[in-house]
């Protein structure tokens, strides 16, 4: 589709809210804070606030603003990095005036008066910096802070340009944001630093995964496991893609126990795993998703639908 209609509506609403997911990652808050920061600094009268829970691992980046539900009125909505309507963080998002999608995801969900789903793109962030690089014909700006965020979302989304989503254009995005002033190595600090007891549940993980024939990979962390290691559930996110190096693993899955559901997060080197997460509350990339269960039992069927992904796969 033609960006235009996304910068023309910029252009128009005074209030402009933006939302991502729920869960977190570095692609979510730099798409998210990245846009907000190009929308500052180009429309310095507008008011512009990013919505969403705090991540507690990614306070680093920026933090989310407090908004009241009248400031919805008449507000431009915008959602980044999600491809799911019930995976908006804040479901206040349908309160605006216009609700527009950004996003890099398949398009399983369609929302938004505007939908501009790139799947082709690294990261959501990619695409923020393709907006601006249309929008400043129209005068909009960029600052090292913008750059920061979205360099941050870049790097997180292809795994620091390893995953086969990186692109010519992505090397090509990234050279240009280098070019501004901000620390990377503090934000690779940031990103892929991990505390101590994370690290020992790490050595757990490695210790004692399970490895079926078919290539699938299994790790369950039960909420007195986690209390063990005084890791909180947000605290996972760091740890999942600890077994994408192992010889022999084709897909992993992890179950995360929290207060009223345990958290799915599927990882692969091939076999589709986005489709097993549309299943069970989820969604995602074909090659990354996340999902949620309501009990142990419900984790099986998980498990047999990944195994036979693994088995069926071809590569």
């Amino acid at each position: 589709m033609s960006i235009q209609p996304i910068i023309e509506a910029i252009k128009t609403y005074e209030t402009i809210i933006i939302h991502r997911h729920v869960r977190p990652d570095p692609d979510a808050y730099g798409s998210q804070a990245g846009l907000k920061e190009m929308i500052v600094q180009s429309f310095p009268d507008k008011k512009v606030y990013i919505a969403g829970e705090e991540d507690p691992s990614l306070e680093f980046l920026t933090n989310m603003n407090q908004i009241f539900d009248e400031t919805y009125k008449n507000a431009l909505v915008i959602v980044c990095d999600t491809a799911n309507a019930g995976r908006i963080s804040d479901q206040r998002y349908d309160k605006g005036d216009k609700l527009i999608k950004i996003d890099h995801h398949p398009n399983v969900d369609e929302f938004g008066d505007i939908m501009w789903v790139d799947t082709s793109a690294s990261s959501t962030s990619e695409m923020i910096y393709d907006l601006y690089q249309s929008a400043k014909h129209d005068g909009f700006k960029f600052s090292d802070e913008a750059a920061r965020l979205i360099y941050a979302g870049i790097v997180g989304d292809t795994g620091r340009f390893l995953f086969p989503s990186t692109t010519k254009k992505t090397f090509q995005h990234a050279a240009e944001l280098v070019t501004y002033n901000f620390d990377r190595p503090s934000l690779y600090d940031g990103i892929y630093s991990i505390k101590d007891k994370i690290a020992r549940l790490r050595g757990y993980i490695l210790q004692h995964f399970e490895l079926s024939e078919s290539g699938m990979s299994t790790i369950k962390l039960t909420k007195s496991l986690l209390d063990s290691y005084g890791v909180n559930p947000m605290e996972t996110g760091q740890l999942v893609g600890v077994l994408g190096d192992i010889e022999g693993i084709k897909a992993w899955v992890f179950f995360i126990e929290e207060e009223d559901l345990i958290r799915v997060r599927l990882r692969s080197k091939g076999p589709v795993v986005n489709e097993i997460a549309n299943k069970y509350n989820g969604g995602g990339h074909p090659m990354a998703s996340g999902a949620s269960v309501s009990s142990w039992e419900e984790t099986d069927k998980v498990m047999k639908d990944l195994d036979e992904a693994c088995m069926n796969y071809e590569g």
